[in-house]
């Protein structure tokens, strides 16, 4: 069957059980051929045999055909075969090693065009040792008359030198003649092997640089100003591919070299200005020169006009030389963010095209040129266009903005309106680190708490479908509701609006309703309401209805908050107050340098502590703050901010717990004293989460306590189990033996004694009576004692014998406890305790830890 024949049958069949059928069957034929030594039908075979391989049907076995096609004397045969080895071989073949000296003799050829094929079967397949073997003949044929010999062998030598890079040198002296070359495929073929060869070898790159500028200037000022040539041009254009190969070589050759920067400066600027950019090629060829002006050392005024270039191309209909362009400026801003600067107004508009990459690419550019100074028109662009923007579009979008405005913001107030327009405009874009950081910052402004709340109580009232604006709002409304109830802390800006309690809880109960589905903001919102009927108590009923609706929810987490949030308004009128009064000043130093280290961003290493050294902390809003004293939370499980007396910086032997759980372990032990030889149960991962002092310090508005008047019972050394608590082989005390009197904590103010009692057989349970005394001359009134235990102890406390401490010690006030420890005999008691009372109508609040319990309870 002819070639066309097998062709026509192969395209005829209409399955592939059939196409295969048709090749199984030729390939029948060729193996009979072969077998039989066919010599005048050998060559059409194996072209049969390439159309089978190019189908993906295996053709292993016409390898050794091709071989013996190579040796024929024949033109014809010798191309098919050479076609074959490129087809059906490659250099990881064993069957190519036979092939090397056939490829030898060709290459020495007289009849050029055999030559040739030699030479584009080696530059397609040629191996690390056919390259060693052969580089000398490819080497002389670099001087051959012929030019197409000469482009070929050229071609060749780039496939050897990189295949084998030492071969490099050998090289260098042809290639560098070449260059005088007239024949444009030849100068195409030098430049692209110049190219190579300095990035083989480092002795090229210098040889090269010395030796070949000279005639690469040469080429670009003939091609630039011939006249035209038909052969060689393209959309009047003469030869652009020749012009792009050499400002990359020169690019190559000049990037960190200043002398050859500076040698080649007249002809960069000439090819920039005198090329046209109307067309494709005019613009390929200015895109390689702008590259070029950006990669060496070049003048600042050839930098101007590489950027005016770039600027030019923003303007082009065309998507791809915009999105180019865009990326080449990305790179020039390090080098001058000034001209770059001047094609702001281009770029943004470049933001709000209808190509998708070209908006986001034009968004990242413009995200680096936002400076001090432009800062602000540039968000106030970027905040208008994100009202119109598509839906797609606008997560990147307020992204950015976003991060504008945290991190050149010098104005709080700048800040706030920004970032509540922006929730206004796409809250449901904004991700949950940037309100948290927002609720930090309103809650550091308490200038501006009056004016952030009555901002977003109207922002709500008009983009009330906005996530992440409903959250903030909420939660401002909750925390700052008297402020917008009462126009408090008006600015001069500021119009009064008129909002009355009923007001607040409606658009809280608004939110609450609303967002049915998210679990998130309800909680929000039920928190909110909570803190409302303190703020408000004529609302109180009203609130404790919306709150009650959710008893039955089936979302776990909203059902006990309702339950919970019930009961408080209902049953416990007395610690309300103190309960839901407004949260302590959040550490915003602390937090962002949290944030950082939770995006894997690079932070300082000194710790935002209060009283530590070192510069402050520069905040994303711009202002440095120091952060303020920390305010215990007895219900604070995790983290310990009682102050402590002293505090060892030397690494202890459990500091890898510090790291593991993230928590303050200190040494408990007093100044100058000896440290503790007991181990700390509270480093376990359940419990309170660092070793307290024995006697508990009271808040900055007391003075330094004095020196314990009882010391805790002593407690035996024992092994830290980290999966288990203490080790199980520590020795259970008798459950009947009688506990000391110990002092649980002792500050300049008060005095609280702990007695213990045990019920027989029941050793997990113990009842403990608390004695407080006050060692002032000033009488306590409304005095509550409140304690947190860690999870593995149930606690229970009893009403105290009265909520008035007389003063100078004349009485005291009693209060029963009882505790059940879970894992008794494995992990002691350990506590937390508040104390809040008020001395002359002013409220004050004492708190500390208790780890000094006697062994066994």
């Amino acid at each position: 069957m002819l070639h066309r024949d097998m062709i026509r049958s192969i395209r005829a069949c209409k399955t592939a059980a059939e196409e295969r059928a048709v090749v199984r069957r030729e390939c029948a034929a060729i193996r009979a051929a072969i077998s039989e030594g066919d010599q005048d039908y050998r060559h059409r075979n194996m072209a049969k045999l390439m159309f089978i391989h190019m189908l993906g049907y295996p053709t292993h076995f016409g390898q050794m055909e091709c071989l013996k096609l190579i040796a024929a004397a024949g033109f014809p045969e010798k191309r098919i075969g050479y076609l074959g080895l490129m087809l059906l071989l490659d250099e990881r073949q064993e069957v190519l090693m036979l092939v090397t000296n056939s490829l030898k003799q060709d290459l020495n050829h007289s009849n050029q065009f055999i030559v040739g094929l030699a030479l584009c079967a080696l530059g397609n397949i040629c191996s690390a040792e056919m390259a060693r073997d052969l580089a000398s003949e490819v080497e002389r044929l670099l001087q051959n008359r012929d030019p197409n010999t000469k482009k070929k062998a050229a071609l060749c030598c780039i496939r050897i030198v990189r295949k084998v890079p030492d071969l490099a040198e050998n090289f260098m002296g042809s290639a560098v003649s070449l260059l005088k070359e007239k024949h444009h495929g030849v100068l195409i073929s030098a430049v692209q092997l110049c190219t190579e060869l300095c990035k083989a070898s480092n002795e090229a790159l210098e040889y090269l640089r010395k030796n070949c500028l000279e005639g690469l200037l040469r080429i670009l000022k003939d091609v630039s100003n011939s006249s035209y040539a038909p052969e060689y041009d393209i959309a009047g254009i003469t030869d652009p591919f020749l012009h792009i190969r050499v400002l990359k070589l020169m690019r190559t050759l000049a990037q960190g070299d200043a002398d050859c920067s500076e040698y080649i400066n007249d002809i960069l600027a000439q090819v920039a200005s005198k090329t046209e950019s109307n067309k494709n090629a005019g613009n390929a060829i200015l895109y390689e020169c702008v590259e070029t002006i950006m990669s060496i050392e070049a003048t600042s005024g050839l930098r101007v006009l590489a950027i005016n270039i770039l600027g030019r191309f923003l303007s082009n209909r065309d998507n791809n030389i915009r999105y180019v362009a865009l990326n080449m400026l990305m790179k020039a801003i390090a080098m001058d963010a000034q001209a770059v600067q001047r094609h702001r107004v281009t770029i943004l508009e470049c933001v709000k095209d209808a190509d998708v990459s070209i908006r986001k690419r034009a968004l990242e550019l413009l995200y680096l040129l936002v400076n001090d100074a432009n800062v602000k028109s540039l968000t106030k662009e970027l905040v208008d266009y994100l009202e119109v923007s598509d839906q797609d579009f606008k997560e990147d979008l307020t992204a950015k903005i976003c991060s504008i405005v945290e991190k050149f913001s010098q104005d709080k107030l700048w800040y706030l309106d920004q970032m509540f327009r922006v929730l206004s405009l796409a809250g449901n874009y904004v991700k949950d680190d940037v309100w948290h950081a927002l609720i930090v910052l309103m809650s550091n402004a308490s200038e501006l708490q009056g004016y952030s709340v009555r901002s977003l109580y109207k922002a709500l009232q008009v983009c009330g479908e906005q996530e992440s604006l409903v959250r903030v709002a909420v939660w401002c409304i909750g925390e700052y509701g008297e402020m917008l109830v009462n126009n408090i802390n008006m600015l001069d800006m500021e119009e009064p609006i008129t909002v009355t309690e009923s007001d607040a809880v409606d658009v809280v109960e608004l939110s609450l309703k609303r967002y049915s589905a998210d679990v998130t903001t309800r909680a929000m919102c039920l928190v909110s309401l909570l803190k409302l009927s303190s703020r408000f108590p004529p609302t109180s009923e009203r609130i404790k209805e919306i709150v009650a609706q959710n008893k039955g929810n089936t979302v776990l987490e909203l059902q006990q908050r309702s339950i919970e949030f019930s009961s408080i308004i209902q049953r416990h009128q007395s610690i309300k107050s103190s309960l839901l009064e407004r949260m302590p000043v959040l550490d915003e130093a602390n937090y962002f340098v949290k944030r950082a280290a939770s995006t894997q961003a690079t932070i300082s290493s000194v710790k935002p502590t209060a009283g530590a050294s070192g510069d402050p902390l520069k905040l994303p809003n711009g202002l440095a703050k120091p952060p303020p004293a920390p305010l215990a939370d007895l219900l604070d499980l995790s983290s310990d901010d009682a102050p402590v007396t002293t505090s060892t910086p030397a690494a202890a032997p459990n500091d890898f717990l510090q790291d593991l759980l993230g928590i303050g372990l200190v040494d408990s032990s007093p100044a100058g004293g000896a440290p503790s030889t007991s181990t700390d149960i509270l480093m376990d991962l359940l419990s309170i989460g660092s070793s307290p002092v024995q006697n508990g310090s009271p808040t900055s508005n007391f003075n330094p306590p004095s020196k314990a008047e009882t010391k805790p019972a002593p407690v035996m050394p024992q092994v830290v189990d980290l999966l288990d608590g203490l080790s199980s082989s520590a020795s259970l005390p008798d459950e009947n033996a009688a506990y000391p009197i110990i002092t649980a904590f002792q500050s300049a103010t008060l005095k609280i004694t702990f007695s213990f009692k045990k019920q027989p057989g029941k050793p997990q349970e113990t009842a403990i009576n608390a004695s407080f005394t006050n060692l002032t001359t000033t009488t306590f009134t409304d005095f509550i004692f409140q304690a947190a235990v860690p999870k593995f102890i149930q606690l229970h406390l009893d009403p105290a014998s009265s909520s008035t401490l007389p003063a100078s010690g004349n009485g005291s006030v009693t209060q029963s406890l009882s505790v059940t420890n879970n894992q008794h005999g494995q992990k002691p008691l350990a506590m937390r305790i508040r104390m809040s009372y008020k001395v002359n109508g002013e409220d004050r609040l004492e708190q500390g830890q208790i780890s000094n319990f006697p062994a066994g309870l």
